[in-house]
């Protein structure tokens, strides 16, 4: 780890750790090889000079092994969730620097892991590297330092939650979804309004931010259960897909992505094998494949007969807080199949409405 030498190291009381995972913020053009390489992230301060004019301290820490984020894991999110436990009274907040593919997963997960959270935890990456002329590294960057920093009048954080900072907008981030693989504004959360838009000031949406609450102790959460898996219905789906994802061993959870409000197929087939899956105790968890909108499960015939057999209606889940929360939830409570359907209907980090 090291400490870069801003404006405010050896006076300012507030402090931030940056945690460094990989990605496409971290690249550079390497003349010789013609091609992006990493960079040696501790040298952050020589490509963006204006983080010495920040007021207050920085630190950063590098993961032992740099990751693309396709190939986050959930022990990915168990070791940054520990790093951040390890380090939580030391920093005022924390800043994780994460490709942009998967960055959604790592938020939820981290929301989840988080109980009784009170810092920001403020997750930005970019759409092209730091080494490129175009680049949107450094404004994600260093507005996510100052979105971190930013204390409101009792000098309390203004975002004590896990969040997500790219192109201008904050995001919670158990709520945000990928939306742009070719255009800067990378995310959006259609179900769930901006915490923060950054312009020439950064204007925070007071109401829609987590509450401070100091009066519950801080932990970290350490089991995950990735035994899940994620079934998007088409037309066509046939019963031996159906049937083959069902009986995959060791299977505990699946979320079901259905058509608008929660619908599906009600052929005889289709709700035989939805039944049986039920029957032998797997979690069947209802979202919408549709980006806004929520699962009115029950609302219409083609979705009555799945309430009928005990799905598990995610509401405005997206997809991946659906996932990591089922991942989460079979950590906590094992083959305790009522209280894990039970949490799953309640918003345990804002995650659904």
């Amino acid at each position: 780890m090291i400490k870069l030498d801003t404006a405010a190291s050896a006076s300012s009381p507030l402090s931030v750790l940056v945690i460094y995972t990989g990605g496409t913020f971290g690249m550079v053009y390497d003349r010789r090889l013609e091609t992006l390489v990493p960079f040696n992230f501790e040298q952050i301060l020589e490509r963006i000079p204006e983080l010495a004019r920040l007021r207050f301290s920085i630190s950063v820490l590098v993961l032992d092994e740099l990751l693309d984020s396709s190939n986050m894991v959930p022990n990915n999110w168990l070791e940054i969730s520990r790093i951040i436990g390890e380090h939580y009274e030391q920093y005022d907040s924390f800043v994780i620097v994460h490709g942009t593919d998967t960055m959604a997963y790592t938020a939820s997960a981290l929301s989840f892991l988080f109980e009784n959270l009170n810092k920001p935890v403020i997750l930005t990456g970019a759409q092209l590297p730091i080494g490129a002329a175009r680049t949107d590294a450094v404004e994600n960057f260093i507005t996510a330092l100052e979105i971190a920093a930013a204390r409101d009048e009792q000098q309390r954080p203004m975002v004590p939650e896990v969040a997500i900072y790219f192109h201008s907008y904050l995001l919670r981030g158990n709520r945000a979804r990928k939306q742009e693989s070719s255009q800067f504004n990378a995310f959006q959360s259609e179900n769930y309004p901006y915490l923060a838009e950054a312009g020439v000031t950064i204007d925070y949406n007071r109401p829609y931010i987590r509450a401070y609450d100091s009066t519950k102790p801080f932990s970290v959460h350490e089991t995950l259960d990735a035994n899940v898996v994620i079934l998007k219905l088409f037309p066509g789906i046939s019963p031996s897909v159906m049937n083959s994802i069902f009986s995959i061993e060791g299977l505990k959870g699946v979320v079901l992505e259905t058509y608008g409000a929660g619908n599906a197929p009600t052929a005889p087939w289709f709700l035989e094998t939805l039944e049986k899956a039920t029957d032998r105790g797997l979690i069947l968890l209802n979202v919408s494949q549709c980006t806004g909108g929520r699962v009115l499960q029950g609302r219409y015939q083609t979705s009555k007969y799945l309430n009928e057999m005990g799905l598990v209606s995610g509401a405005d889940l997206t997809s991946e807080a659906a996932v990591t929360k089922l991942m989460f939830l079979l950590g906590q409570y094992g083959n305790d199949s009522a209280m894990i359907r039970q949490k799953l209907t309640e918003s345990l980090r804002g995650e659904l409405s």
